[in-house]
């Protein structure tokens, strides 16, 4: 495992689940903590992450921003994302994590899933509270996921992908309902196809006239929809990707600043520093001291494994 100041976890890295399953596994919460206190300081995952919270207190900090911990609260994230959870007490919920082939393989297009504004990062919808009326069935269709990976059954993993996609499709309901003044239709297709292309390209396209032309549409008009729909600009849904990605790289030591920016396609050191503290009020060397303790808690645990 590198040296860096968080570790990145694959499915078989986790002992809650014995099942063996390298694309998926589902365990209550608080067995999941339990057989996996290597989770409780920052690390990231190479597979989707979804958590679903009973009842629990404390914070669950995720791509470096901090949201409280209480029932009924579900949480969404892709792979690469860092995270770090810090509970009052042992919580109780639901936990799945699944590959990002998971769905391929059982020939349903994984591709489906990015359609789902709580599965693109910098949308502003991977941290839900849902309402008391919606939870007793989203808990329905957890504890049914957990049931089928428990038991094994045929077609176990057929039928997981169907609770889960039933799961994504309730959530996407109610979250339409709660921002529905960001307008349905056209519009909302726009936008989300709009933070789909910032996923794929914001190292190399920073301008917004250049996602414009890829959404056949003009510049002003995406700017009038993000200010419309998400209330900012596009040109600033463009720079909190870049800098959540620097933030990220950041934290991981070995890199050098200047690599970082070399990375994130900055040909000059001096100006993706100013960048960087212009919209983050810190310099990145300012910005990775502050987590330099916790690398040194996850080297001493490192050795003392």
């Amino acid at each position: 495992m590198s040296s860096t100041v968080y570790p990145t976890f694959g499915i078989c890295h986790l002992s809650a689940s014995r099942s063996g399953n390298d694309l998926l596994n589902a365990d209550p919460l608080g067995s999941y903590i339990s057989g996996n206190p290597h989770l409780q300081t920052m690390h990231s995952h190479s597979f989707y992450h979804l958590v679903y919270f009973r009842s629990g207190a404390g914070t669950h900090t995720v791509d470096f921003e901090t949201f409280p911990v209480e029932p009924g609260m579900i949480y969404f994230m892709k792979p690469g994302q860092v995270h770090l959870w810090n509970f009052e007490g042992v919580p109780e919920g639901y936990i799945v994590n699944f590959s990002p082939v998971f769905f391929d393989q059982l020939f349903i297009s994984g591709g489906f899933i990015d359609r789902f504004p709580f599965f693109i990062p910098h949308a502003g919808r991977q941290v839900l509270l849902l309402p008391e009326e919606r939870r007793a069935e989203t808990e329905a269709l957890l504890e049914a996921v957990v049931r089928e990976q428990q038991q094994q059954e045929p077609s176990s993993q057929l039928m997981i992908a169907s609770l889960l996609i039933q799961l994504f499709l309730q959530v996407d309901r109610y979250s339409e309902q709660k921002y529905r003044h960001e307008a349905a239709g056209y519009q909302s297709a726009v936008l989300r196809k709009f933070e789909q292309l910032i996923e794929t390209h914001f190292r190399t396209k920073r301008l917004p006239r250049e996602y414009a032309e890829l959404l056949h549409i003009t510049p002003s008009y995406l700017n009038a929809l993000c200010r419309d729909l998400p209330g900012t600009s596009a040109g600033e849904l463009i720079r909190n990707r870049v800098i959540l990605e620097a933030k990220r790289l950041l934290v991981n030591f070995e890199r050098s600043v200047s690599a970082v920016a070399q990375e994130l396609n900055f040909h000059d050191t001096s100006y993706f520093i100013r960048f960087f503290k212009k919209y983050n009020g810190l310099t990145p060397e300012q910005f990775r001291r502050s987590f330099r303790p916790q690398q040194q808690t996850y080297r001493q645990e490192e050795q003392d494994h």
